[in-house]
């Protein structure tokens, strides 16, 4: 329960669905398993005249099994954006370190715990400090006196953007046209700022609108 309780501190610190609660009650039903599955061991085997052999570590194996389904459940997709797998990575590590105590290998799972709190809380920091790709879509909508398409491409470019792909639709009755643009770009991770390029696009001459949607 106290494993449990530790690990799950930095999953409710972080706002996560399967917080200190859910962990610990976890770790708590993978030590009862296998303190069961100690308490089976001598009536492991078969009597000569049964048909039945106890084969104990389907309790634990059947544990993880289960486990899988609640960590499938904290798993959510918002359009790009994929959150919550490692909470449910965090909920098969502490399902291991219950099952590693209540076996009795107490070295190795508090060996675990220490492990797992170091991916946990210092690697958070160091993954907060790299560089990852994240995608966006730009929108731009332009009057008759607006810049041309090639004009709106390098700046783009210039800013160190990558264009994937790119929709022009054009109104006859306003004159306007509209491009949207599949960019992307290597950012710091816990970076959230909208880039500089956006308020340069919104206030260039002849630009009626912008969008910008960071999706990750």
């Amino acid at each position: 329960m106290v494993v449990g309780m530790i690990i799950g501190y930095n999953r409710s610190e972080h706002g996560n669905a399967a917080g200190m609660r859910t962990t610990l009650l976890v770790c708590l039903a993978a030590s009862v398993a296998m303190i069961q599955v100690n308490l089976l061991l001598p009536t492991a085997g078969r009597s000569p005249n049964s048909f039945i052999m106890n084969d104990l570590m389907r309790l634990p194996l059947g544990i993880l099994t289960g486990v899988g389904f609640i960590g499938g459940g904290v798993i959510l997709r918002r359009k790009n954006l994929v959150v919550g797998v490692t909470t449910a990575a965090t909920l098969w590590l502490v399902t291991v370190i219950g099952l590693c105590l209540g076996g009795g290998q107490i070295a190795l799972g508090l060996a675990a715990t220490a492990l797992g709190l170091f991916a946990l809380w210092t690697l958070s920091y160091v993954e907060s400090r790299m560089r990852r790709e994240h995608r966006a879509r730009l929108s731009i909508e332009l009057d008759a006196t607006g810049p041309s398409e090639a004009e709106i491409r390098r700046r783009i470019v210039e800013r160190g953007f990558t264009i994937d792909g790119t929709q022009l639709n054009t109104r006859c009755a306003t004159k306007r046209r509209k491009f949207v643009l599949e960019v992307r770009r290597l950012r710091l991770a816990a970076s959230t700022e909208t880039p500089s390029l956006i308020e340069e696009l919104a206030t260039a001459p002849g630009v009626a609108r912008v969008d910008w949607d960071g999706r990750g």
